[in-house]
């Protein structure tokens, strides 16, 4: 059986390779995709500002099905029994156990997170990243079969943009009665606005684009800022305190990919509250920043770089749960073929969408 990989040549060039779909080794899952979004790295990396990778696969939020089991594998992460035909979500990272980071249970800072997802589609076995019609989940990925009542567009976003945000959240120990407000309402900042909401959390979220304010309203969001009426950093400042009796948010999450939008954040807390970095991901970019600021009003900031595979598991069964509540499907506004990457990754760059999804052939 044969599968095809769409691989970036150079920054905003793309060609596809055909690669005989391997047999499993024991412990790995050979899955067929089923859809595979657009992420903002993907964008990142397509225009050439990902300083190290430069070519290559690319795609890792994705929603596939097992086609075949590799020997050993009888479950998925949870316990839940899994057989071929079974929808599966994984991390597109591992957790090596080995390293450092990993020994001191930090798994989603493993040294060797990238250890398939970033090797060359050339290098057996070949189907590393998921703009591809099969992909392989290693022994060292976590994977967990997706309920029944949860689609494939809502599952889809769950191995990025859900768990990095829940991740995000509980490491900052929000809880019932805490503000937060947010910065961004793509897919990240939609996702972190229903989860807060179900923390018991009033939610704030600022944006400059009329239909994702109101998206995130749908999201659960009590309160949107729209940047066209507070044009200035010092106006959106003052409407999060007028929110706030005067204080300022309990908790700021960053998940814009603005540059700009990181030394804002901290205007926008109050003092002894915390910062949630999640969207400034490129490196190399810098901004002016007074470090002085948040040390006198005694600001935390947490950083949440991918998340700990067992956050997916929560992901699926917060979607499972909340379905109905949230319009998780429309996170996804248009959909691609797989010969249409270019054109998904070109719109996704300008904007024209909120979330590209490739769909693959069945």
């Amino acid at each position: 059986m044969k599968g095809q990989i769409a691989v970036m040549t150079e920054p905003g060039k793309l060609s596809y390779q055909e690669y005989t779909v391997p047999d499993p080794l024991p412990g790995e899952l050979i899955t067929r995709i089923l859809r595979s979004n657009v992420c903002g790295t993907e964008v990142h990396i397509w225009c050439g500002h990902h300083p190290a990778k430069q070519r290559g696969g690319l795609g890792h939020e994705t929603v596939s099905v097992v086609e075949r089991i590799g020997q050993g594998v009888t479950t998925d992460h949870a316990g839940t029994p899994i057989k071929e035909g079974d929808r599966v979500v994984s991390t597109y990272f591992i957790h090596c156990r080995k390293c450092y980071p990993c020994s001191k249970g930090q798994f989603y800072l493993c040294e060797n997170a990238y250890r398939w997802w970033g090797r060359q589609p050339e290098d057996d076995p070949h189907f590393h990243a998921t703009f591809a019609t099969h992909w392989i989940i290693h022994p060292e990925q976590v994977f967990f079969k997706v309920p029944d009542n949860v689609s494939d567009q809502a599952a889809a976003s769950a191995n990025c943009a859900q768990s990095q945000v829940y991740f995000g959240l509980d490491m900052s120990g929000i809880t019932y009665g805490d503000s937060i407000v947010i910065q961004g309402a793509g897919g990240l900042g939609l996702n972190a606005a229903a989860i807060a909401r179900e923390k018991g959390a009033q939610v704030i979220v600022i944006d400059g684009v009329p239909l994702r304010l109101d998206e995130a309203k749908k999201f659960g969001a009590h309160h949107v800022i729209d940047m066209n009426d507070h044009p200035t950093p010092e106006a959106r400042a003052e409407a999060v305190r007028k929110l706030t009796g005067g204080q300022g948010a309990d908790f700021g999450m960053e998940v814009t990919g603005v540059l700009a939008a990181f030394p804002e954040a901290y205007t926008l807390i109050r003092p002894g509250g915390a910062m949630i970095s999640l969207g400034t991901v490129t490196p190399g970019k810098t901004v002016p920043y007074d470090p002085a600021f948040a040390l006198r009003r005694g600001i935390n900031t947490i950083t949440a770089l991918r998340y700990n595979g067992p956050y997916l598991k929560k992901s699926m069964d917060f979607l499972s749960a909340n379905r109905d509540k949230y319009p998780f499907d429309t996170l996804l506004d248009r959909d691609y073929a797989l010969d249409h990457i270019v054109e998904a990754l070109d719109d996704s760059a300008a904007r024209k969408v909120r979330r590209a999804s490739i769909v693959m052939p069945a």
